[in-house]
């Protein structure tokens, strides 16, 4: 996921900055939350979040609790996730980040409004809540984001996953995480000292790190043939076909072609395109909207049909996505 070029919270409150930080090192030199918990509630910063989630998330589920002290739903849906936490007994990881003293790490997460719960499973991110839910729907999102682990590969541990997991917790599986960020340096096979993961994402990383974006395609559409509604799959391809299109563009001239043609439906996708791809996602998404709103007939149809194909890069339930398409439904009904 490409940081935001603004900060979620405009100009940050230097003194929320402070005194988070000296929250953050009292916690540390008192041995921290993790000490508390046996290690299943993490404290992490900009500078542990590679060491700490997406490494980690290699071989256990992550659930990242964004949160910060002024916020009071935050201290209602704290104590519900530690308390699920420590019952898994390391299931899962709950890693708590406080938004004040990580700015940057939360624009990078692009956090709209907290507190807010995302799940990180082999670097990739999954979809996730805004606002302090009930326990019971807790605990059934952290068993759909568990079923979705497992499906990936991913050997649990401590309790089992519910056997009545619905078929639709394949939407909690796939991420944001650009093409070629995959999970870098577990073997073709996934977990060392677990199940493989399937042949076409094993092959699909392969084709990734050594910069063959065409053969991860291919990968992914195998994929797709066996498995036509593969979240992990639908998403990755979606990601991988952006990042093709976008480094085949002469951006310079490509913008360029968008200014001087607003109703050029080719010209604005391809700037949409190159938007998105550095995590701008408001401005990809309003650009297309505005062509919608200006043409119609085949052009309008055309931009609409790319604008529903940006949507597949980002979760299902992303805030960015359900606002553009809100939109989109009242342009065309």
């Amino acid at each position: 996921m490409q940081p935001r070029d603004f900060s979620l919270y405009g100009a940050v409150d230097l003194g929320a900055r402070q005194t988070a930080a000296q929250r953050r090192q009292q916690s540390a030199e008192s041995g921290g939350t993790a000490a508390s918990s046996n290690g299943t509630v993490i404290e992490v910063s900009e500078e542990t979040f590679n060491t700490d989630v997406v490494e980690r998330s290699r071989t256990v589920p992550i659930i990242m609790d964004l949160w910060a002290e002024w916020c009071g739903p935050c201290k209602q849906l704290s104590p519900v996730l530690e308390k699920l936490a420590a019952e898994a007994a390391g299931q899962w990881i709950l890693a708590k980040v406080d938004v004040d003293a990580n700015p940057q790490l939360s624009a990078a997460l692009q956090v709209q409004s907290i507190p807010m719960v995302v799940a990180v499973l082999g670097g990739q991110l999954v979809d996730g809540f805004l606002g302090a839910m009930p326990e019971a729907q807790v605990r059934q999102w952290i068993s759909q984001v568990l079923a979705a682990a497992e499906k990936m590969g991913m050997q649990l541990t401590a309790p089992a996953v519910a056997d009545e997991t619905d078929e639709d917790d394949d939407a909690f599986a796939a991420s944001a995480v650009p093409a070629g960020a995959g999970p870098a340096g577990a073997g073709p096979g996934g977990r060392p000292d677990g199940p493989p993961l399937p042949a076409a994402y094993a092959e699909a990383r392969a084709a990734m790190e050594r910069g063959d974006l065409d053969g991860a395609a291919q990968a992914f559409e195998q994929e797709l043939k066996q498995s036509p509604a593969d979240p992990v799959a639908k998403t990755g391809l979606a990601q991988v076909n952006l990042i093709r299109r976008v480094s085949s563009y002469d951006q310079a001239q490509v913008r360029k072609a968008a200014a001087e043609h607003p109703d050029d439906v080719e010209a604005q996708s391809k700037v949409a395109d190159i938007d998105l791809a550095s995590g701008r996602i408001d401005e990809a998404f309003d650009r297309l909207l505005g062509v919608v709103r200006r043409t119609s007939g085949d052009e309008r149809d055309q931009a609409r049909a790319h604008l529903v194909s940006l949507f597949e890069i980002l979760p299902p339930r992303d805030p960015h996505v359900n606002r553009a398409r809100s939109t989109l439904s009242s342009l065309l009904f």
